[in-house]
C-alpha cells in the first residue's frame, strides 16, 4: 500500500511539472481557481500585477507601463568592461522593487545567482556597497553555483517557489546550454509564480530569448556631486549614469538614452531626451559620448567629466 501511495504522489508531481512546462495551470492550482470562483473571490488571472515603472515618462511609455513582474527582463553588456554597468542597473531596478514591496508591507528577500566565470571577471556583490546603492543587505542572498546546469536548476526552483521578490540570474556570454528552450522554461515559471527574473548577461551578443524586454547597458561619466545649496562639489563623483538602448520591445525602432540612478531616493532621472539608436555598424562611444541633437544628426563626443588626481605615494 505504501508503494502505491508513493507512486501516486510521484504521478501527481509529474503531472504538475508537465502542466507548468506547457504553460497550463497545475491540477492543484486549477482546483484553487475553481474554489475561488465558487466563493466569488478573484482568481490569479483576474488579479492585475502592476509593472515596475522607472518613473521616467518616455521609458515607461516604451515599456508599456514598466517592467513586467511575471516575466524575464534582460540587461546585456556587450563587453566585459561594461559588466559592472549591467549589474548596476539590475541592482538599481531590484532596489526600486524592494522599496515598493516594503511600502506594501512585504519584506521578501532578493536572490542573486552568480556565474562562476563572471565572478572572476566582475567580482561578487559587496554588502556595504549594496546599502550605498539603495539595497537592503539583510534581504539580499547570493548563490554561487559551480556549473551552469546547477545555476539553471537553482533559478527555476527559486522563481517557481515565489519566495523571493526577484531573482537575478547572471550569465556570461552566450553559452550553448542556455538558449531559447531554457529561456522559455524560465519564462513559464516566472509567469506561473508571478515573480520577475532579471537576466544579467555579461559580454554577450543579442540572441533569441523569451525575455519580455532587453536593455543594452553601457557606463556613462557621472557628473559632480550636488551640494545642499545647489552648487557642485569640485572633484567629486555624483550618482551613477547608464547609457541604455532598448533593444527588444514592441517599439518599431530601438531607443537610446542616458539615465541617472539616485540611490538615496531610489529613483531614476533622465539625463537627455530619447533618440533613435546610432546607425548600424557604428561603434559604441565609450569616451562619454552624449546623445545626438537629432535622430539623423552626427554623434558628437562631449567632454569627459572632471578628472580626479591622487597624491603620488612616496
Amino acid at each position: 500500500m505504501a508503494q502505491h501511495a508513493l507512486a501516486r504522489e510521484r504521478l501527481f508531481a509529474l503531472r504538475e511539472t508537465i502542466a507548468r512546462l506547457e504553460g497550463r495551470p497545475a491540477p492543484a492550482l486549477a482546483a484553487a481557481e475553481q474554489e475561488a470562483l465558487a466563493e466569488g473571490r478573484k482568481t490569479r488571472q483576474e488579479r492585475i500585477l502592476p509593472p515596475l515603472a522607472f518613473g521616467v515618462e518616455f521609458l515607461d511609455g516604451a515599456l508599456e507601463g514598466g517592467l513586467p513582474l511575471d516575466a524575464i527582463t534582460e540587461f546585456r553588456s556587450a563587453l566585459s568592461r561594461d559588466a559592472g554597468a549591467a549589474s548596476g542597473l539590475a541592482m538599481a531596478v531590484a532596489a526600486r522593487l524592494q522599496k515598493r514591496e516594503a511600502d506594501a508591507g512585504r519584506l521578501l528577500p532578493l536572490l542573486w545567482i552568480g556565474d562562476a566565470v563572471g565572478t572572476l571577471e566582475a567580482g561578487r556583490p559587496y554588502a556595504p556597497g549594496l546599502r550605498d546603492f539603495g539595497l537592503s543587505p539583510e534581504r539580499f542572498l547570493h548563490a554561487a553555483p559551480r556549473k551552469l546546469d546547477e545555476a539553471l536548476w537553482l533559478a527555476e526552483v527559486a522563481v517557481e517557489s515565489a519566495a523571493f521578490s526577484a531573482v537575478i540570474f547572471e550569465v556570461r556570454g552566450n553559452p550553448a546550454h542556455f538558449g531559447l528552450t531554457e529561456s522559455r522554461r524560465l519564462s513559464l515559471r516566472a509567469h506561473a509564480a508571478r515573480r520577475p527574473l532579471f537576466l544579467v548577461r555579461q559580454a554577450g551578443a543579442e540572441e533569441a530569448s523569451s525575455a519580455a524586454f532587453r536593455l543594452h547597458v553601457e557606463p556613462a561619466p557621472s557628473g559632480l556631486r550636488p551640494l545642499p545649496d545647489g552648487s557642485k562639489l569640485s572633484g567629486s563623483i555624483g550618482n551613477p549614469i547608464f547609457r541604455l538602448t532598448l533593444e527588444k520591445s514592441r517599439n518599431p525602432a530601438p531607443l537610446s538614452f542616458l539615465l541617472e540612478w539616485n540611490p538615496h531616493e531610489r529613483e531614476f532621472l533622465p539625463i537627455a531626451e530619447p533618440n533613435l539608436v546610432r546607425p548600424p555598424g557604428e561603434q559604441s562611444a565609450h569616451s562619454g559620448a552624449q546623445l545626438p541633437a537629432s535622430a539623423n544628426g552626427p554623434h558628437r563626443p562631449q567632454a569627459m567629466g572632471a578628472l580626479l588626481a591622487f597624491e603620488r605615494a612616496s
